[in-house]
C-alpha cells in the first residue's frame, strides 16, 4: 500500500536516522500523528531551533552553541593531553568514563577514501595547527577499533611522531570492531589507563 506523500516523506526522513529500519520509521511516523501530536511539534522545533544554533566549536570541532564548547572554554582542562577521537557521541563516552581531563579533538569520521574522506575533511589543518601551539605533549589516539579507525589512527600517529609528540592509541577492553559510544565508562577508562605506544 502506498502511504500519503507527506506521511512516506516522514516515514522516509525517519529511516535515515541511524539504527531505524523502514519498520520502526513507519512505526515512529504512525505514533506521532496518531497519538503524539504536540510531541511531534515541539520534536520539530527543537531541531529547527538546534539546527540554528549548534554549530562545531572552533578548536576541537565538538557540537557548540557558541565559539567554543564548555570543555575548551574550561580553564580546568590539561592542554598537555589531547585526546583524538571520531564523533561527538566519543567524546561523551570518554567523559562518563570520568578516566581523562584533557582536551579533545573530533575528527567527525575517519579516512575513507573511497567516501571522499581525506584528511582535510577531518580537519588536519586546525589539528596540526593545535599541534603547533606547543602545549600539547601527549596525542591519545581513541579512533574506533575498526579496519578504518585503525588506519585514521595509524595515520595521526605518523604526523603527531613526525613533530616530537608523543602518540598512544587506547587499548585494553575495546573490542575490535566495537564503536566507543556503545563501551561502557569502566571499560574506557581502563582502555586509557592502558594505552600503549603507536607503532
Amino acid at each position: 500500500m502506498k502511504h500519503a506523500p507527506a506521511l512516506a516523506r516522514l516515514i522516509e526522513a525517519l529511516h535515515a536516522l541511524p539504527g531505524v529500519g523502514p519498520k520502526s520509521a513507519q512505526r515512529m511516523a504512525f505514533r506521532l500523528l496518531q497519538q503524539q501530536r504536540d510531541a511531534a511539534r515541539e520534536l520539530s522545533r527543537a531541531l529547527e531551533h538546534a539546527l540554528g544554533a549548534v554549530t562545531h566549536c572552533e578548536r576541537c570541532r565538538m557540537l557548540a552553541e557558541g565559539a567554543l564548547c564548555p570543555l575548551c572554554a574550561s580553564p580546568a582542562r590539561d592542554d598537555s593531553q589531547l585526546c583524538v577521537v571520531e564523533s561527538p557521541a566519543d567524546v561523551i563516552a570518554v567523559e562518563n568514563s570520568g578516566s581523562f581531563r584533557g582536551r579533545y579533538f573530533v575528527l567527525m569520521g575517519h579516512l575513507s577514501p573511497l567516501d571522499g574522506v581525506g584528511p582535510d575533511q577531518l580537519g588536519m589543518p586546525q589539528f596540526l595547527a593545535l599541534l603547533e601551539g606547543g602545549a600539547v605533549r601527549e596525542v591519545i589516539l581513541a579512533t574506533n577499533s575498526t579496519v578504518e579507525g585503525e588506519a585514521t589512527a595509524h595515520f595521526i600517529g605518523e604526523l603527531v611522531r613526525a613533530r616530537g609528540i608523543a602518540a598512544s592509541r587506547i587499548a585494553h577492553g575495546v573490542p575490535f570492531g566495537g564503536e566507543l559510544e556503545y563501551v561502557d565508562g569502566g571499560t574506557l577508562a581502563h582502555a586509557l589507563q592502558g594505552r600503549h605506544g603507536v607503532s
